[in-house]
């Protein structure tokens, strides 16, 4: 289960483990902003949502868009493969490295193992294959709220 963290200034930053949002909690740096209702660790309800106590310059979010990473890519694409629709643990490149695709976000979807091997060194319409939707660039809200 993941939390989402959100500045002093409700403004939404990230999201962390469960795990590191207690710690967060016991070291002082947030509080409980929203919880799940009557569930517990230790003394603390159980967060959904937790706030830090300091506001955090965000200068790196003034971007247009996210840097490319390939978490970005599988969870703008909510781990589905771009090929089947099954469970998707990897990236793959719709024109290869080898080809001089890039690491962008226009030319990366996530895929399932399965798939990423059947494609190969090769494009989709070469391999025979079809993308079930566009990669598009994503927006920071889009990728931080998922």
């Amino acid at each position: 289960m993941d939390v989402l963290v959100i500045n002093a200034d409700l403004g939404p930053l990230h999201r962390v483990s469960l795990r590191h949002a207690v710690r967060m909690l016991v070291r002082q740096v947030a509080e409980v902003h929203e919880s799940r209702p009557d569930r517990l660790i230790g003394v603390y309800p159980v967060p959904t949502v937790v706030r830090l106590v300091r506001y955090v310059v965000t200068k790196w979010r003034y971007s247009a868009v996210p840097a490319w990473s390939r978490s970005g890519v599988l969870v703008r694409d909510g781990r589905a493969c771009g090929y089947c629709g099954g469970h998707a643990s990897t990236v793959d490149h719709i024109l290869p490295r080898s080809r001089g695709g890039r690491n962008t976000w226009t030319n990366t979807t996530a895929a399932c193992d399965g798939c990423n091997q059947r494609k190969g060194d090769r494009t989709p319409a070469e391999a025979g294959m079809t993308l079930r939707h566009k990669p598009t660039t994503p927006s920071w809200a889009s990728l931080t709220l998922r």
